[in-house]
């Protein structure tokens, strides 16, 4: 696409525009935004949009079987390569369908375009069939939305919608699509000779991503004070682009300090550098949540200070002072007080900070920072992510960091569910890399990990890409192998099954004296069979001696394989912050868990 060039004004906008229908409009302008594919499943409403698409040979169209696994798909196209998601459904239910994977994108800031069908609009508000307020219904859930009502401005629609999208911290927004503009004639312009018009779709929504010189200053000088420091980092680096980890990376070598990450920050250190200390929070590692709480200055860097992290906010990093980076104002301040606030683009002000530094020589404190190795290897020490293989039976440890060790040589993408096998998965898979690391965080959206891995698939056609399941959210989108089958996309189901919805199992195990309520699974399919009637590959390791072999069967297959990895039952996640405890106060496993018990209220009873 055309570009103004900065200091020059925009072309006319008195250039010829073509005539064309409302459906036809809007694939140009797909087109014009770099669409490759659509995630999407039709109805009455946006069968203008599906005609136009059978004449299209430009824009790809992946028919997936829910609504809801079309937005997860968008999602892991989106993460997986930095590019925004574009998702089609129709009016009512298929709008509504859609809520859930527009919830979860909000939550974990992906960039993905909805567009819906409407029905035409002078039937707006007369309980049309399948006429839904969707624009009502999801302005809780969007990033901004928009209802088209007059065709004359669809395009500036659609190319505002994907600045809006991709501009500032990514989120999904949605398009609602009445049908008779769908139908209409208008004019559409040529954005490769007339780039004003995409100047003036894009001039309302201006974002800050570089801070004022003299902040940056001030956080130079409070880093210097720092004797315990720790670099936290999260999903903003990864959002940012490559050169964000790039400098994260020149960051923690110039300065030798300890780093940790978020869930949705995995990758953008890598899981091999000496200075990562491990995921943070709930169940991150000793080590990190120690030097968390006892830190004397933090540097957060795209990280929301997510109660997951966070726990107790009271108890939280009590005696730090605390500067946190995030291109999003509203987070500033919103759950932890900060002490300065540097508001841009990550990649911006790690550029600008690591210059600033270099300007003013910047050295650590060696005596102190060696001092708080020291007693980081100490906590180190405590190994508390071990765990013991010694029986027949498949530990859910294991079994990931097998699949881990045996995949090094691929550039793997993982997806997963929501669940222990996904801190499981955080704790034990190594990543080396940004965006290979798909996970519904803040939302936790079971039934996020195959439609996921779906879209990260079709982004990456021969790339590896596993989705890390457990049964039980497995089965909430488990349709979508009928998507995989259709398009014959190789993705590996690594099914971590212990027959129980484990995190539910093991709340009710601390907190609810065992009372195991609605929790285990008293009727699972076979998997192996579920994979033959589907024409794809199924296999199944019950016991620990069969999990390498099955791990390099699924990897020889070529076309998708469900993996059934038969699990301890009773295994809980730990290391675990309970709910409403502080990062000091952490269940190291199950001797921790006899010594201080847990309150209904989720406290440490001490």
């Amino acid at each position: 696409m055309a570009k103004s060039s900065p200091g020059n004004s925009p072309k006319s906008t008195e250039a010829p525009t073509q005539a064309m229908a409302g459906a036809e409009i809007l694939l140009k302008t797909l087109e014009d935004e770099g669409v490759e594919v659509i995630f999407g499943y039709p109805g009455g409403a946006v069968l203008p949009i599906y005609d136009a698409l059978f004449k299209n040979n430009k824009i790809r169209h992946i028919l997936v079987r829910h609504e809801q696994a079309a937005v997860h798909a968008a999602e892991g196209y989106a993460r997986s390569t930095g590019k925004v998601g574009v998702v089609l459904v129709t009016s009512g239910p298929g709008a509504t369908n859609a809520v859930t994977g527009l919830t979860d994108a909000l939550m974990d800031s992906v960039p993905v375009v909805c567009l819906t069908g409407q029905v035409p609009t002078h039937l707006i508000g007369n309980d049309a069939f399948q006429e839904a307020d969707t624009t009502g219904i999801t302005r809780a859930c969007t990033k901004h939305n928009y209802l088209v009502k007059d065709g004359t401005k669809l395009q500036h629609t659609v190319i505002e919608a994907f600045h809006v999208a991709s501009t500032g911290r990514p989120g999904p927004v949605l398009i609602d699509l009445p049908k008779d503009i769908l139908m209409g004639e208008y004019g559409y312009h040529d954005t490769s000779v007339d780039d004003a018009v995409v100047s003036k779709a894009r001039g309302r929504y201006a974002v800050t991503t570089r801070p004022d010189n003299d902040v940056i200053k001030q956080a130079v000088a409070m880093l210097k004070r720092a004797r315990r420091p720790i670099i936290y980092g999260g999903g903003g680096i990864v959002n940012s682009g490559p050169k964000a980890s790039k400098l994260l990376h020149e960051l923690v070598h110039m300065t030798g300090w300890p780093t940790t990450l978020t869930l949705m920050g995995l990758g953008a250190l890598p899981a091999s550098d000496p200075h990562f200390l491990g995921m943070l929070g709930m169940h991150g590692t000793y080590e990190a949540n120690l030097a968390m709480h006892d830190c004397d200055i933090m540097l957060n860097v795209g990280a929301r200070f997510d109660d997951r992290v966070t726990g107790r906010i009271s108890g939280f990093a009590p005696n730090s002072e605390k500067i946190h980076i995030d291109i999003d104002s509203s987070s500033i301040n919103k759950n932890v007080a900060v002490d300065l606030a540097v508001i841009g683009d990550a990649t911006v002000v790690l550029e600008m900070l690591i210059a600033e530094m270099k300007a003013q020589s910047f050295k650590p404190h060696a005596d102190s920072l060696a001092s708080w190795w020291k007693q980081i290897k100490g906590w180190q020490a405590r190994k508390c992510l071990g765990f013991d293989q010694s029986g027949d039976i498949i530990k859910p440890q294991h079994a990931i960091k097998r699949l881990c060790e045996m995949t090094r040589e691929h550039d793997v993408y993982v997806t997963t569910e929501v669940g222990q096998h996904q801190m499981w998965a955080a704790q034990y898979f190594d990543f080396e890399a940004p965006n290979r690391w798909m996970t519904s965080g803040g939302l936790g959206t079971m039934g996020y990990g195959l439609p996921s891995a779906m879209g990260v698939q079709v982004a990456h056609p021969d790339a590896l890409v596993i989705d890390i399941a457990g049964e039980a959210s497995f089965m909430m989108n488990m349709q979508e192998l009928s998507t995989l089958a259709q398009y014959n996309l190789p993705v590996k189901m690594f099914i971590i099954n212990n027959e129980w919805m484990g995190m539910v199992r093991q709340w009710q195990e601390l907190i609810h004296g065992g009372r195991y309520s609605e929790s285990y699974s008293e009727s699972l399919p076979d998997f192996v069979k579920l994979a033959d009637t589907f024409g794809m590959t199924g296999l199944v390791a019950q016991s620990a001696n069969e999990l390498d072999d099955v791990i390099t069967q699924m990897l020889a297959v070529d076309g998708p394989v469900i993996a059934d990895i038969r699990v301890t039952k009773d295994e809980n996640c730990f290391p675990m912050i309970p709910s409403g405890a502080a990062h000091n106060e952490m269940l190291l496993g199950p001797a921790d868990q006899a010594e201080k018990p847990i309150s209904e209220e989720g406290m440490v009873l001490v």
